[in-house]
Parts: structure tokens; sequence; C-alpha cells
């Protein structure tokens, strides 16, 4: 009896091992079976094979590329290795992260209010740190996604993408170099304990004044439901936490289950930090995207591998300090700098366009930096600085004219007398 197209190509198939495959082969050339039967038989078999032996039927070379790409998805192994390799689906839906039914019932919604930029900030304390890091560039792999990237160099979502605002946040083009905003100004305030920049959606953590400040990304309230500015402390350390939903959040989404014990499924995270503010915390979180986004009820989120580094550095008791600075000026060596974050309506557009409305630098927005950089005004390049604040990149930039350089007279030779 001839044997059935269908069949013979199953037959290849097997071809690798599998200990039924003898079994298999000898039943299909039996002649009281008709095609139909030898394919349902298959079926059969297949469904009652071991987990095991199931997956003992994929080709040795697929195994190794799926075992690849699994290694390749872990950013914390890539960092280890020293890769600059970063590889992840890029099947994942963008987040509804200001969508108006995300996390709330279908209401009207208020116009967001964005912060003052007009307020003359602080001086910096005596012997502060100005800066911190240093600019890079990346240039994209195949299969690179804007939060892969964001991710590997400890960044957040919407910091890389204002910096970038060009490029495609799933598909950049591979090749092409971006620019990674590693060098930012500190925030204007006490260098102690941890410090939140809120218009960066940066923290920093002041371990030894002697040392750089540990960074980190996060993610921030969202509109409605800001994170806090002012000062408080570190009243408990938590691993493990359970999530209790809010009263709030259960009179929107009457689903939510009355606590979330640790895992993955947990909002918090693998650790929490509760602070003196009543509901408000620092925590991990299980899901990285929302890392440098608005979309929080209030809570800083941390991507998982920096709340561990963070809870294992810091103790209760520290002072934690919130800001929010969206423009920030200092002077670094010569040079004078300018750095213009994205207001929250311009990161709520660069989230879901990757662009923002511009807006024209305002006489108080001037007033406002020729106050903080203590500089004549004619030695500020003024050009340079409207296209800071118009662009809001995120990272800083020399602003201050750099002086014309001193002719040098010939020298002459003097009369020389007996």
């Amino acid at each position: 009896m001839r044997k059935s197209r269908f069949i013979q190509p199953s037959l290849k198939l097997f071809s690798y091992k599998f200990s039924t495959y003898r079994t298999i082969k000898k039943r299909l050339q039996c002649t009281n079976f008709i095609p139909l039967s030898r394919l349902c038989l298959v079926v059969i078999l297949l469904t009652i094979s071991t987990p095991s032996s199931f997956a003992s039927i994929v080709p040795p070379t697929q195994v190794m590329e799926e075992k690849e790409k699994v290694v390749l998805k872990d950013v914390v192994a890539l960092k280890k290795l020293k890769t600059e390799k970063v590889i992840l689906p890029k099947t994942r839906p963008l987040p509804p992260a200001h969508i108006e039914n995300y996390n709330a019932p279908k209401k009207e919604t208020l116009p967001e209010k964005n912060t003052d930029e007009t307020i003359t900030l602080p001086e910096y304390p005596p012997d502060a740190r100005i800066s911190l890091g240093k600019q890079q560039t990346y240039s994209v792999s195949e299969e690179d996604t804007m939060l892969d990237i964001a991710r590997y160099f400890n960044l957040g979502f919407v910091e890389i993408r204002a910096a970038n605002p060009k490029v495609d946040s799933w598909t950049p083009t591979p090749g092409k170099q971006i620019i990674i905003p590693s060098f930012k100004l500190l925030p204007r305030t006490k260098q102690e304990g941890i410090v939140v920049n809120l218009a960066q959606m940066r923290m920093y953590y002041f371990e030894d004044p002697e040392k750089e400040p540990m960074t980190f990304p996060i993610g921030i309230g969202r509109e409605g439901l800001q994170t806090p500015t002012g000062e408080t402390t570190i009243i408990r350390k938590v691993a493990d936490p359970v999530w209790y939903p809010t009263d709030r959040m259960i009179e929107e989404k009457p689903e939510l289950p009355v606590f979330v014990s640790a895992g993955p499924s947990n909002p918090l995270g693998t650790h929490a930090l509760y602070l003196g503010w009543p509901t408000f915390l620092i925590h991990g979180s299980n899901n990285p995207w929302a890392i440098g986004r608005r979309v929080s009820s209030g809570c800083m989120r941390m991507y998982p591998e920096d709340i561990i580094k963070l809870f294992n550095k810091v103790n209760v008791g520290i002072e934690v300090t919130v800001v929010d600075q969206p423009i920030l000026v200092g002077r670094v060596g010569d040079n004078i700098y300018l750095e213009a974050n994205p207001s929250i309506s311009q990161s709520s557009e660069i989230e879901i366009n990757g662009f923002h409305t511009v807006k024209e630098m305002s006489e108080e927005i001037k007033k406002a930096i020729i106050t903080t950089a203590r500089i004549p005004t004619e030695q500020i390049d003024w050009d340079i600085v409207k296209k800071v604040v118009k662009e809001r990149l995120g990272y800083p930039v020399v602003i201050n004219r750099k002086p014309e350089p001193r002719k040098k007279k010939p020298k002459t030779r003097g009369l020389i007398y007996n």
C-alpha cells in the first residue's frame, strides 16, 4: 500500500530520536490503516508522550537557538557578560500608559498641570557635586527596542525617547547611532540620603560624600495621583512584600483581590521601602516597562535589579528628599550647562507619540536662567538656550560663550645700544 504523502514528512521529523519511533513506524506501515488513521495515530501518540519526550523531538540546533534567546532576554546577564546586544521579543504591545480607561473608570479628564519653571532654584550646597556621568552613543543592533536599550543603560523610557525623538521605539533602524543621556545635572537640594527629581524621573542615593551617588530611573505617579514633593524617611524595609489595594483602587476596579502575596503577580515586585508618607512606597515592579513613565498611583517604581541594590544599601531612618526641577543650570569646570527636561504634559506626549508640543521660552524662564546661572547676560548664548528649552532633550548643553582667543603680538627685537 502506498504511503500517504501527509505521513511521510512526519516520519522524517522523527528521525532525530524518540524511543517510540520504531514502534510508530512499524504501526504506520501496517496495511490495516488507511492514511487518515495513520495521521490520527500520530496525533494520539504525540499527545500521550511526556513533555520531556515531546521536547526531545526538536532539532538540537533549534534547542540551542532557544537557549540563546533566553540568555539574551536577561538584561542583567548581559551586563555581566559585557555585551551590548540586547534582544527581547518585539511582540510586546505598547502599554496603555495614558489611555483614558487605564486603571480608572471612564470619566472626564482634567488638563495636566505643569510644574512652575519660572521659580528661581536654590543654590547648590557648599562643595556639592554638580553633575554625574557622561554622554554616550550606542549603535542599534538587530531586534533591539528602545525599552531594551533603556534598561541596559539604566535609563527610563521617556528619558531615552526624549533624547532621541526621531527614533522608532519598537523598530529602531539597525546601525543607527542613538544618544544615551547618562550625563546629568544633579538636583539643587541637599545631597544626603535619597534624593529624587520627579522631572528627571530619576533617583540618587548619596551613600558617601566622597563618591559619586548611585542613580536609578524610576516610574512615578500619573496625573491626579502625583508623587508628592518634600522630605520624609524610610520607616520600614520588607522583602517579598504583600500588596493590599487601597480603597480608591478597589472603587475603580472592584475585581481586584483583597491582597496579592509575594510572587510574579505582585505589583510591588520583590522588595519595598515604606516611607513616612502613608500609602507611598519605593518598590520594585513586575512590569519593567513602567519605569521612566508617569503611570503609578504615586509610588516610585524601580527596575527589579535596581530595587535589590538599593534595598541592600539603605537602612531604616534614611532621609528621602523629593523635588521637581525640570530646568537645571550648573557650572562644571569653565562651562555653564543647561538641562531642560520635558514638562508633565510633554512627557505624556512623548510616551504616546514620541515627540511633544513645542513651547517657546518665556521671558520668565529667561529671567530664572539668568538668576540661576550667575553670569553676565552677554556671556550666555541665547540662541542655544532657546533651542535647549524648546527641544527638551533631557541632557545638559553648554550655554556660555567661549571667549575669543587673544591674538599674540609678534615679538619685536628692541634696539641694542652700545
